[in-house]
């Protein structure tokens, strides 16, 4: 088991203030894996004060290292990441309950979001010259760190959630107190060892293990934070924004989605076709027991094709292998806890009360071998009949359910999938380029895919519209949250104005 003192502060592991701990529970059998510090409010305190002194007012030894050897740093850590891949791959699973196969691509996905933002940082220019239209005047805008930025992440995606707040934050110069959740905090730790290990200057790097209330809320509300970003749901995410305001401190927050997959009939022409929309609808609704924030938890497929292709997704998805992750063949985990365990099956009743029709799942399934009975496992459900006025349609289930609304038109298709508070993402599915196009551009979602479902690129911009949360994560736009820009005019060859007779 980890041990008790998970949290980081001025270099130095401890326990928590209150000496409280936590036990972190196996989701495939609800035994204990490991048991973590709980930290508090006066954790949370030490861990910014730690920060502030780091930082300096940008004077600290982190704000001033050169961005080459700052980029350095990061390789060192994405190098580190992969020495341990199978330890923290298997940690992740076993915290998550997802699959060994996808805790590795996690990891691979972590070092990828490192080597990026080290190589974004190290390759660009000494600031953005501004042509002032005389040659007497030299102006430019350079970016400066923004300072302490506290970090909270969530439980589904915890080390990859990490790298995206730590990898930019670190690479334009901050010093941070990150917060993971309590569900799901082991990876966090691992990873602030390995930049330990890299030689991140002592008090840089903060961490703290604890509930979102103290932990996350001090951290929200510190008058010596100056960003927080924050990943999660939407009302936590909300009193986030509410507890940084009277500061008037930066806030990122990305609070997850409601996201369609919506195909056309043409995509299902020929059976080739037909087999890889089925197989791509099950992959976006079904990824990591749809515990992810752009699941695509709404197919809104043509009329003409819907019998076909609902009754194959169903069968499909009838016999996709639940159990513990670490286990060989094993296609989808538990969720992650018992909590969430009760939201999921509340969401499919309250469907079926409002008339959804059940096709597959809607249930725990029976243990196995692989599937103890004290898991947290349920059978994946598609819910067909849907429309945009039940519940599990407008909330975010963040579960292993899948729901289904039909239309007629093109224009039809783009009003049910914008008819969503979220706009995280979406895709469609179609042969005609000029509707993939059409449909495309015509979506409120901050990443469309057309033809596929769940890719991303760190050199590309992660975030939503509307209540999917403000700002974005990866690529330049990732790397701006974590700066301030400064504009720096030089006059070279100053004279009096004469505005004033003297």
């Amino acid at each position: 088991m980890a041990s008790a003192e998970t949290i980081h502060v001025d270099g130095e592991w401890r326990a928590a203030a209150s000496g409280a701990q936590r036990e972190v529970l196996d989701p495939a059998d609800a035994t204990v894996l490991a048991v973590v510090a709980e930290g508090g409010a006066a954790d949370a305190d030490a861990a910014v004060a730690a920060a502030r002194r780091a930082f300096r007012g940008g004077e600290g030894d982190w704000p001033r290292t050169p961005v080459a050897e700052r980029a350095a740093l990061l390789r060192r850590v994405a190098d580190l990441l992969q020495r341990d891949r199978e330890t923290i791959a298997l940690t992740e699973s076993r915290d998550t309950g997802k699959t060994l196969e996808e805790g590795r691509v996690d990891v691979d996905d972590v070092t990828a979001a490192f080597r990026y933002f080290a190589d974004l940082v190290v390759n660009e220019g000494g600031g953005r010259v501004v042509d002032a239209g005389s040659d007497d005047v030299h102006s430019v805008v350079v970016h400066e760190p923004v300072g302490v930025c506290a970090l909270i992440t969530p439980w589904n995606y915890p080390l990859l959630q990490a790298s995206w707040k730590i990898a930019p934050a670190l690479a334009a110069g901050n010093t941070f107190v990150i917060k993971p959740s309590e569900v799901t905090p082991l990876s966090t730790v691992h990873l602030v060892r390995l930049l330990a290990e890299a030689g991140l200057p002592a008090g840089v790097a903060n961490l703290v293990t604890g509930t979102g209330d103290p932990v996350g809320a001090r951290l929200a509300e510190h008058p010596h934070v100056d960003l927080v970003s924050f990943t999660g749901g939407l009302a936590s995410g909300a009193k986030v924004a509410r507890a940084a305001a009277p500061a008037v401190k930066k806030v990122a927050l990305e609070l997850g989605g409601k996201n369609p997959n919506v195909v056309f009939a043409d995509a299902c022409a020929t059976d080739e076709d037909f087999d890889t929309a089925v197989d791509q609808a099950l992959n976006a609704a079904f990824i990591h027991s749809g515990q992810v924030c752009s699941a695509g938890s709404r197919l809104i497929i043509e009329e003409s094709v819907r019998d076909r292709f609902v009754a194959e997704l169903a069968r499909r998805a009838e016999r996709i292998k639940l159990g513990r992750g670490t286990e060989k063949g094993v296609e989808c985990g538990p969720l992650v806890s018992a909590q969430q365990l009760a939201k999921v099956e509340a969401y499919v009743a309250s469907a079926l009360a409002e008339g959804a029709a059940l096709r597959c799942g809607g249930k725990r399934p029976e243990p196995s071998e692989t599937r103890p009975a004290d898991g947290y496992f349920y059978a994946p459900t598609v819910l067909d009949l849907c429309h945009g006025d039940m519940t599990v349609v407008r909330e975010e289930t963040f579960g292993p359910i899948l729901t289904v609304e039909t239309f007629h038109t093109e224009d039809e298709a783009v009003a049910l999938a914008n008819d969503t508070e979220y706009g995280l993402a979406g895709a469609v599915w179609t042969k005609d380029a000029g509707r993939a196009r059409r449909v495309a551009g015509r979506l409120r979602h901050g990443t469309v895919w057309i033809n596929d479902y769940h890719p991303y690129l760190p050199q590309a911009e992660w975030g939503g519209f509307g209540k999917s949360g403000t700002g974005r994560e990866l690529g330049p736009a990732g790397l701006a949250e974590y700066r301030e820009s400064k504009h720096v005019y030089q006059n070279l060859a100053p004279k009096p104005v004469r505005w004033f007779a003297g």
